[in-house]
């Protein structure tokens, strides 16, 4: 398994002998409006060019239809005959602006020999729910490849712990800039990532969806440093720069081999 992170919640990954692409967000550097009045967002460029990044990808997979996870840019430049999984509910506006083949994750699909589950997620906790709207996680897995646990914009509550408990994921990708809407927040922050990573000693997590947004609340640096005071295994908590490329087979054989 290889995992990309391209920027924000944007990743590429090689699974399953087959390229996926998750939440494209291409909009360039300060072309979209503040959520807060600190900065423009995107507050970061891509890494390298979109033809670069569409490079290869087979499917498309968009947990919800917030601009930092399927913008215009990415509704425009990714093909319109990809396959492309998304929540229910998104299936008419997505086929709306000329994709083919889009089909709500409703349930347990397979795709060319990959597993796909959905999996809850609460995109805040309270009133504020109301205003971001219904979001999924989903679990990957395929023959010979890690299982993957794809958080998204959640929060950690019981419905997480819960799948973490179930699935028993080899890896965990978190959305973990804590960013607030209103003072209250709506994915994971520095404390909540480290308790999920109490709650899966085994896996791997990956944590992602950090620097590229103005209401985003914890940086790269505070996590570590919040990890590294909490006594979390750098070699556990992997924080990918955007356009950073992990190679996570060899991470977990090595991890296995410690607790054999």
């Amino acid at each position: 398994m290889q995992l990309e992170l391209i920027r924000n919640a944007t990743l590429k990954i090689n699974y399953g002998g087959h390229l996926l692409l998750i939440d494209p967000y291409f909009a360039p550097r300060h072309s979209l409006p503040s959520f807060t009045g600190r900065s423009p967002n995107p507050m970061t460029e891509l890494p390298r060019a979109i033809d670069d990044i569409l490079q290869g990808v087979e499917l498309v997979i968009v947990s919800h239809l917030h601009t930092d996870h399927f913008d215009s840019v990415a509704k425009k430049r990714v093909p319109k005959a990809l396959p492309l999984l998304c929540q229910p509910g998104d299936e008419g506006s997505i086929r709306e602006t000329g994709f083919a083949d889009v089909r709500p994750l409703n349930e347990t699909t397979v795709w060319q020999g990959i597993t796909i589950t959905p999996r809850q997620g609460s995109h805040g906790l309270g009133p504020v729910v109301e205003k971001m709207g219904h979001v999924i996680g989903f679990k990957l897995e395929a023959a010979g490849e890690p299982t993957v646990y794809w958080a998204g914009d959640t929060v950690l509550y019981p419905p997480v712990a819960e799948t973490i408990q179930q699935v028993s994921p080899d890896v965990i990708i978190t959305h973990s800039c804590g960013a607030r809407w209103d003072g209250d927040l709506i994915v994971m922050d520095a404390e909540q990532t480290i308790a999920l990573s109490r709650l899966a000693p085994q896996a791997i997590v990956v944590a992602t969806h950090m620097e590229a947004l103005d209401h985003a609340t914890i940086t790269r640096q505070d996590l570590r440093q919040a990890a590294d005071t909490a006594g979390i295994d750098p070699s556990r908590l992997l924080i990918p720069a955007d356009g950073e490329t992990l190679h996570l087979e060899p991470v977990i054989r090595s991890r296995f081999a410690k607790h054999d």
